[in-house]
């Protein structure tokens, strides 16, 4: 895939000038957004398609549509410093896909090496048994947390715990409902806009069928009659392909640019929802500081269980880093999901009004044109007379002055007039 934009930093590679990029690596690009930048809304991606994809419309239609998230990305203040979009874009191929397949894989996510401290008959697999690995001192942390909340979530599931109370809760609330309802109403805006589509394209169909009909109809007719008939069937079929396309452009600029929207409104949900999960999952690291605190008093001062106590110890040392990491990854998860829903409020804005207006130009473009075709053909009906016998004849054209009557009489003729 060539790169969209020479003029962005992005797109800048001095070693390669083109990146060839499947489907499948733009949908690993999309995974990898929610990973690397939890509670950002990421744009949507082109939907797969299981028939059709080999021909040459729809591969152009996906092609457009993979350009447009990447300009989407490339300009997403959340998104645009992303490693995962500076592999993707900047990488060769042989580096990207060995990185794909490497340690990227949200379902398997990588274990990273053990801290030191822990005495090689204490350990198993490389890290205390029944213990999650300390995270490395700066880097890895995000790859560390997710492999933790592996561990973590299965807890989630069993022990179900008491979610915390966050000062900001009650705003995500409103904010829930508001996008709840926002989607409901832009749904029905969608269904209607499909609506009027159809409508449209029954209505070319009708027209053409129509044009047909006045054809024939002027086919049996002789004369101008018969001539104007045509014409009107001519002029119905003009009309038919001004009406397909009229419809064609209405699904472009105001269907898609509605449908595209509720798309945005999933990512929404979806930002929504990488909160709550980084909620739950602080919730159960402080629920598992609790309980390494509980077991960490239990084998105090008990002799012979000095071993134990020291397992105990670092559990809960190692339960205490990873609340303190879940803590910090809840806090910026949650304020991205507020600037990125304010930003989208912003943008909604502006997108509604270009998309509304956009859909009144058309109409009032489409309208003028259709006047103007019907009353091209008024004039070529109203010189259509019929005769005493309904013989078609092209109706006269009155001057403004009376003609004047000429009486013409024998030379030499008296003429008669009655005295004044």
């Amino acid at each position: 895939m060539t790169n969209p934009n020479s003029n962005s930093s992005f797109f800048e590679n001095p070693g390669y000038s083109a990146v060839l990029r499947r489907y499948s690596d733009f949908l690993w690009l999309y995974e990898q957004f929610h990973r690397e930048k939890a509670g950002a809304i990421v744009p949507p991606l082109p939907e797969k398609q299981p028939v059709g994809r080999f021909s040459a419309a729809f591969i152009e239609d996906r092609r457009t549509n993979l350009e447009r998230f990447l300009r989407r990305v490339a300009v997403h203040p959340e998104l645009m410093d992303a490693q995962c979009l500076n592999t993707f874009l900047r990488a060769d191929d042989a580096t990207f896909h060995a990185t794909k397949h490497s340690n990227w894989d949200p379902s398997n996510p990588p274990m990273p090496p053990t801290a030191g401290g822990y005495p090689p008959s204490m350990t198993h697999g490389g890290h205390p048994a029944g213990m999650m690995p300390p995270p490395p001192p700066k880097q890895g942390l995000t790859s560390w947390l997710s492999s933790a909340s592996s561990n973590i979530a299965s807890k989630v599931a069993i022990h179900a715990p008491h979610l915390i109370h966050s000062p900001d809760d009650d705003l995500f609330l409103e904010i829930e409902e508001y996008i709840a309802g926002l989607e409901h109403q832009m749904k029905t805006v969608s269904q209607q806009a499909t609506t009027l589509v159809r409508k449209g394209k029954e209505m070319a169909n009708g027209l053409f069928e129509y044009g047909l009909a006045f054809s024939l109809l002027g086919q049996s007719e002789e004369g101008m009659l018969g001539v104007s008939l045509q014409t009107m069937g001519e002029v119905a079929d003009q009309l038919s392909v001004m009406t397909a396309d009229h419809s064609e452009k209405e699904g472009i600029r105001f269907e898609d640019p509605l449908t595209d929207y509720i798309k945005m409104i999933q990512e929404v949900k979806i930002a929504l929802q990488k909160r709550q999960e980084k909620k739950r999952i602080y919730s159960s690291a402080l629920m598992e500081v609790k309980h390494k605190e509980t077991q960490s008093m239990k084998w105090k001062g008990i002799m012979g269980k000095e071993e134990k106590s020291y397992q105990a110890d670092m559990a809960l040392q190692t339960a205490k880093e990873f609340s303190e990491v879940a803590s910090e990854e809840f806090a910026t998860v949650s304020q991205r999901v507020l600037r990125e829903v304010d930003r989208f409020k912003r943008e909604k804005a502006d997108d509604m009004r270009r998309t509304v207006m956009d859909y009144i130009d058309l109409q009032i473009d489409y309208n003028r044109r259709m006047e103007e075709v019907w009353a091209g053909l008024v004039p070529q009906l109203e010189s259509v007379s019929l005769d005493a016998s309904d013989t078609p004849v092209p109706s006269p054209h009155p001057s403004t002055e009376p003609s004047p009557v000429v009486s013409q009489v024998p030379a030499g003729a008296a003429v008669n007039a009655p005295y004044m």
